[in-house]
């Protein structure tokens, strides 16, 4: 139902019913309805808004799978043992702008802001309390917030480029939405999609230097909120429906964990060769080291926590000794023994990262912190120059976040190339 009322919404301008008409006699036994489109005329915005919305989300899930897993190649997390040159380049930061895979990453985060866009758009009733537009305002601020992260700059509904600055901004716009009416709601679902902005816009301002404000919505989180984002294992549809990270374990080795994360700590676990019978799309990279943190495509990835919370009110702080009792804190949690390093400010703030690394291992927040502190959360991202760790590769490029792709340099009006 989600795809047939988004390509009916799509179809509004042009208010499409499509028939396969009938024949010049008049006879009517040729005549067929397509199942896939809907006349937009026949739409109730205010009776299909919840499937629209459940559409954002789910657009949302889907891609954000892809995206963690592509920030993981990006920042060392991962080791990439695919034969593709196009996603070889994610792990050697040498994304070109005809790289087909990021014209599908910046496709699919492009896919939810619009499709947000459609349900915002519509004269919805309520629209204070609506928990469709919190539920929608929330997943359009997500993928504009990774728009941000992962590329250099963007654009949003073709319109002109806009910086890191500007798209944080639009994030935190429509994660003001989501928290106001998701918390005007009351409801279960209202309060929770109003908890995760609140984490989600600390993340933005963070990402923007706004310290204060940060520290303000993450310590309004509530002790214990985790906001998981859900997978179902459906064969007919696993591409859209599983966890991405035990797709791309399974159905195409192309994940490895790199030895640096070859620990006994519990929070990165995996299997080495001989615990596994899974194989490698390209048995020549190396030793097939499988992750064991999504182990099934039901797997749920977790979104926004009030540990993310505390990290964030960590770090803005500033304060080495609270960073060091949260430090120390995960560390007992994870059978580690107390810190005993270097207690200036930047070996403290590093070691923040550190333990940050492993509790968030996978869930695509190392992108953002790298780039935010590119000195303190540096620790396994491959060093630029660097030879790569695969043979024949070359080195470790320059970038830290990625280009623009092709097809919206070349489609975009506003970004059409002239040279």
């Amino acid at each position: 139902m989600s795809i047939q009322i988004r390509r009916a919404v799509s179809r509004t301008v042009a208010g499409a019913l499509v028939l396969f008409g009938a024949t010049a006699c008049g006879d009517k036994f040729l005549e067929v309805t397509n199942p896939n489109v809907i006349d937009a005329g026949t739409v109730n915005p205010a009776e299909a808004a919840g499937a629209l919305a459940a559409t954002v989300q789910q657009n949302f899930v889907t891609e954000m799978g892809m995206t963690a897993m592509f920030e993981s190649h990006f920042t060392g997390e991962t080791y990439i043992i695919e034969t593709s040159s196009s996603q070889n380049e994610f792990g050697k930061r040498e994304v070109s702008v005809d790289n087909p895979t990021l014209a599908a990453r910046w496709a699919g985060l492009q896919l939810v802001a619009a499709s947000g866009k459609i349900l915002l758009d519509l004269n919805l009733p309520s629209p204070t309390t609506n928990i469709n537009i919190a539920r929608g305002a929330a997943f359009r601020a997500y993928s504009i917030l990774y728009l941000a992260i992962d590329f250099c700059s963007g654009t949003l509904n073709a319109g002109p480029a806009l910086n890191t600055t500007q798209l944080l901004d639009s994030a935190i716009f429509w994660f003001n939405r989501a928290v106001d009416v998701g918390t005007a709601n009351g409801t279960t679902d209202g309060l929770a999609l109003a908890r995760l902005s609140l984490v989600g816009r600390a993340r933005a301002k963070l990402q923007k230097g706004d310290k204060a404000g940060a520290t303000a919505d993450a310590s309004a989180v509530p002790a214990g909120f985790s906001f998981n984002m859900n997978f179902t294992d459906d064969l007919a549809n696993r591409a859209r429906l599983s966890n991405t990270m035990w797709r791309f374990t399974v159905d195409r080795g192309t994940i490895s964990v790199p030895p640096y994360y070859q620990t006994t700590d519990p929070r990165v676990t995996f299997l080495a060769p001989g615990q596994h019978k899974f194989t490698a799309v390209d048995q020549a990279a190396g030793p097939f080291y499988v992750q064991q943190k999504f182990p099934t495509y039901a797997a749920p990835i977790r979104l926004a926590s009030k540990l993310e919370a505390e990290y964030i009110v960590a770090e803005a702080s500033g304060d080495a000794n609270q960073q060091l009792a949260l430090i120390d804190r995960q560390r007992a949690a994870a059978q580690q023994q107390p810190y005993s390093g270097p207690t200036d400010a930047a070996s403290i703030l590093a070691e923040l990262f550190f333990q940050k690394g492993y509790d968030f291992w996978l869930e695509g927040k190392r992108m953002a912190d790298w780039r935010r502190q590119p000195v303190a959360a540096s620790r396994y991202v491959p060093v630029a120059g660097s030879p790569y760790w695969r043979t024949g590769f070359g080195s470790v490029g320059t970038q830290v976040c990625y280009p623009v792709p092709r097809t919206e340099l070349d489609n975009n009006p506003n970004l059409k190339q002239t040279s």
